[in-house]
């Protein structure tokens, strides 16, 4: 089984998750581990970054738009609706989220547009497409040993969110998170939904961790800049709403595999919990 793309990526940037107990949290504030609803597990949310035809993909990040469309036809066959991460949170505060699969696609590929949305309103499916923010219209340059991959323009950007797409903050110059002085963390967050939120004329209350990187500072300036929940990549101490898991999708993900990846997100979302609930017993 395929390791999660941005875990990878991260483990090879030097990256590891700190442990949320190190910190104490504002009694005033929302924790950052908290579950997205009381005694609920993580929702199933899959992570996608481009869909395109692409001979060379060392980073393995693109699926094309058959195996795309054949993912998206099996969710369909198996009575599940794909769905933005801001309309997942939202029925499940509301207690009718079961059925609903978040989808999300990180580094905001213009490819976005051309392939997936179409094939997503096909089925009368929703997603959440995260930007960064100062890079609109460039290529992601970040990915030195991959191909060249243009990223959606500001008019596109505008378009999407005005047809009902949810745009999400990816921070700025796709720099990962832990580790950065507390006022470089303020501007990558606060900063970067700024920016986008002149671009959609409205609220941007989705985050993604760049390279699915996070920590407790990372998780807390999420939380301060004023951001509704945020996606990471992996199960941690600080998986909640401000660290959702996600489940990486890839161009080898048939039937098979998709439904083995939701069996393991079960397990590993049992295993979390069991270890929330056991922390708490010694507190």
């Amino acid at each position: 089984m395929d390791n999660e793309r941005g875990t990878v990526r991260s483990a090879q940037a030097g990256v590891t998750n700190a442990p949320p107990d190190r910190a104490r949290l504002p009694r005033s504030r929302r924790p950052v581990g908290e579950p997205t609803a009381p005694g609920s597990s993580s929702p199933w949310i899959l992570m996608y970054h481009s869909v395109a035809v692409e001979e060379e993909d060392p980073y393995q990040l693109t699926v094309s738009p058959e195996r795309f469309a054949e993912q998206i036809a099996w969710l369909h066959r198996r009575g599940r609706r794909g769905v933005s991460v801001r309309e997942l949170m939202r029925a499940r505060a509301q207690g009718r989220g079961d059925r609903l699969v978040g989808l999300t696609f990180d580094d905001g590929y213009a490819d976005f547009a051309r392939y997936a949305v179409p094939i997503l309103q096909a089925y009368g499916f929703t997603a959440t497409a995260y930007v960064v923010a100062d890079l609109l219209g460039q290529d992601n340059g970040w990915d030195t040993e991959g191909p060249r991959k243009e990223l959606l323009t500001v008019e596109e950007v505008t378009e999407l969110a005005a047809s009902g797409w949810e745009i999400g903050s990816h921070g700025l110059g796709h720099q990962a998170l832990p580790g950065l002085p507390a006022d470089v963390l303020a501007m990558q967050t606060r900063e970067s939904r700024r920016l986008l939120e002149e671009v959609v004329d409205g609220p941007v209350t989705g985050f993604c961790y760049p390279y699915g990187a996070v920590d407790l500072p990372a998780a807390l300036a999420v939380r301060d800049a004023g951001y509704d929940y945020a996606c990471a990549i992996a199960h941690s101490p600080l998986t909640g709403r401000f660290a959702l898991p996600r489940c990486y999708v890839g161009d080898r993900d048939g039937t098979w595999r998709l439904r083995a990846k939701k069996g393991r997100h079960q397990l590993r979302d049992a295993v979390a919990e069991l270890r929330r609930v056991r922390k708490g017993g010694r507190t």
